[in-house]
Parts: C-alpha cells; sequence; structure tokens
C-alpha cells in the first residue's frame, strides 16, 4: 500500500489542482489517474498521482477531450492538430486583445507628457476587454421599469432563478437588447424543429461539419448523442448570431452529456461569441467550475431586481443560486413540467 505520509484527500488535491472534486472522479472512472489507498480504504493523491493530474488537468486547459488526453498520455498524436489550432487562434486573439491595450497605454502616456491627465475611466478602461459590450433596458413586468444593467459580457454567462422568477423574461428582453442576438427556446425540441435543424445541416455542409467535429469531441466525452443534442449543436455552431440565448440548455440531456457540453463550451476560450444559458441543472452550472470568464445572473423569487453573483461561498446571492440547482434525479421528475410549458409557451425567437 502506498504511504499516505505526503499524500492528499480528493477534496484537497482538487484544491491544489484548481478542479472540482468531481472532474477528479472523472479522470479516475476514464483510467487516467489511479489514487491510491489509505488504511481505511480513502482514497489518497500522492507526489506521483498529482503530477498525473496535473498533467491532464493542463492538457484540459487547452481544449483536449479525455479521449484526446488518454491518447496523449500515451504518446499518440491522433486529433491532435486541430485542438492545437483552435489553441492557436484563442492566442493569437489575446495577442491583438493586448497589441490595443498597449497603444491605449502608449496614448496616455503621450497625453501626460503633454500635460494632460487621464481619467479614472481610462486607467481603469486598460483592464477591460477591448471589445467589451455594454446593454442597458427597463426590466418588464414583474420588477416593474427598474433599470437593469450588464457592464460586463462574458463568453459564458449564466441565468438562474426559482421558478416564476422572471428569468425568462429577463432572457427574451437580452436576446433584444444584445446587438444581432437571438434566442434559442425550448421549441427547438419538438419534433418539426429537431425535423428542421437536420434539414438545415443537410443544406449546409460547412456546419454539419462542425456539428460533426463537435458532437465527435462530446462523445469521446461521455455525451450520449441525440435529437435535443443535435439541434442544440446546429444553433451553437451557426454562423449568426453574433450572441445566443438559450432557454434551459440542459433539456432533453443526460446528466453525462451536461457535462460533456460544459467542458466543450469551455474549450472556446476567451473572446468568442457570448452565451447566456437559462439553467438549473448542477452540471452545467457547477459552482465549484466557474471560470474567470463566466458570469452567473440570479433572477431572486422576491422579484427584486436581477443580479450578478460571485461564485464564493459567503458571497451575497450565492446559497439562492445553490438552492436552484437541481441534481440529475430532480430534473428527471421535472422533465414532464418543463415539456408541458414548452407545449404551451410561444416562440422566443426574436
Amino acid at each position: 500500500m502506498q504511504s499516505t505520509a505526503r499524500s492528499f484527500s480528493p477534496s484537497e488535491a482538487a484544491r491544489r489542482l484548481g478542479v472540482s472534486a468531481k472532474a477528479l472522479r472523472l479522470y479516475e472512472q476514464r483510467g487516467l489517474v489511479e489514487p491510491g489507498r489509505t488504511a481505511a480504504g480513502w482514497r489518497a493523491y500522492g507526489q506521483k498521482e498529482m503530477a498525473r493530474a496535473a498533467e491532464i488537468v493542463a492538457l484540459r486547459a487547452l481544449g483536449f477531450s479525455l479521449a484526446q488526453v488518454e491518447r496523449a498520455l500515451e504518446g499518440n498524436s491522433q486529433g491532435l492538430e486541430p485542438t492545437l489550432a483552435a489553441h492557436q487562434t484563442a492566442l493569437e486573439a489575446q495577442l491583438r486583445q493586448l497589441a490595443r491595450t498597449v497603444d491605449k497605454v502608449r496614448g496616455l502616456r503621450s497625453e501626460l507628457a503633454q500635460g494632460r491627465t487621464p481619467s479614472i475611466g481610462e486607467l481603469t478602461g486598460l483592464l477591460a476587454p477591448a471589445a467589451e459590450v455594454r446593454i442597458a433596458f427597463e426590466l418588464p413586468w414583474p420588477w416593474g421599469g427598474e433599470l437593469f444593467e450588464l457592464r460586463d459580457i462574458r463568453s459564458l454567462n449564466y441565468i438562474i432563478g426559482p421558478l416564476g422568477s422572471g428569468k425568462t423574461r429577463l432572457a427574451q428582453c437580452l436576446a433584444n437588447a444584445l446587438p444581432n442576438a437571438a434566442m434559442l427556446g425550448l421549441e427547438r425540441l419538438e419534433d418539426d424543429e429537431v425535423a428542421a435543424a437536420k434539414s438545415r445541416l443537410d443544406g449546409d455542409p460547412l456546419l454539419r461539419s462542425r456539428v460533426d467535429e463537435a458532437l465527435t469531441w462530446l462523445v469521446e466525452d461521455g455525451a450520449t448523442p441525440s435529437d435535443a443534442l443535435i439541434a442544440l449543436l446546429a444553433g451553437l455552431q451557426a454562423d449568426w448570431p453574433d450572441a445566443l440565448v438559450i432557454d434551459m440548455i440542459e433539456q432533453g440531456l443526460d446528466h453525462a452529456t451536461q457535462e460533456a457540453l460544459i467542458a466543450w463550451l469551455r474549450r472556446r476560450g476567451p473572446g468568442v461569441r457570448p452565451l447566456f444559458m437559462l439553467t438549473r441543472s448542477c452540471a452545467i452550472l457547477d459552482l465549484t467550475a466557474v471560470g474567470p470568464d463566466e458570469t452567473i445572473i440570479l433572477c431572486p423569487a422576491n422579484h427584486s431586481p436581477p443580479t450578478q453573483v460571485t461564485p464564493y461561498p459567503g458571497a451575497p446571492g450565492y446559497e439562492a443560486v445553490a438552492t436552484c440547482l437541481a441534481s440529475p434525479e430532480v430534473r428527471a421528475r421535472t422533465a414532464g413540467v418543463m415539456q408541458l410549458q414548452v407545449m404551451k409557451r410561444p416562440s422566443l425567437t426574436p
């Protein structure tokens, strides 16, 4: 038995690696890392296991699927080219953003040398993305016309709240207010909409190629192919719109598919088309895994104005968000209710 003198529990190992304990369990299930055991039978990560897990985490950060991670660890180069190409694209986007920021700094220094003091807004703006989008609109009922402002639109934006909190109305307002945006509603799950999505793929070889590539990555990561997943990917991989609002993104997808989906969305990196996702799934919104380019928007039960919530215990709104997140079992029990809402709800697509 391996000595546990310099070993870590799964929770401590996950904290040091910057991932969730759930992710470590998934790595173990896929045979990528095998923790030792204490005398009492508890999992323990020694130096060897921590080093292996750190390699897996690094490869995942590069956008590798778990199947690609496994091949890379075995020295197999299959499938590396498209992943490295995507990473290069993300890095080049970051370089362009840095170049724009350098130009701003150079301009402010020049003006400072001429006796002009930069404003606070100009100084703090050096930390903001160059293409930052800002929107503001009056909230409809049940909020009563209060102003809603969103100053920091990130790659992944979660909209969450209990039933009846108004999150669907907020989502529709966002779809209308964001430049060149659209809403992908629950009607995507209806038979005729699924058929329309498949027909669109048949008529657009480039879109079909992108959807097939995404589906391959997701299946390798444990996703189950389904009509619901195909319809979702057809919307996600389309060239238009510039921003997409998705009603209950997890609807029709099993738990493993949801986990693979959110991992795939995160690999897109910064500077991509922003997504606004209504969700009540703890697989889609794992509070221990929210990254720096993700935002949580809470619609409170008491119809107070929606607020942004930071994903840390004790932060304002954190407990309210946590209580909204449902387990896969609960999601399965409420699926019938959600499908009934699909049948009754009018289309929200602008």
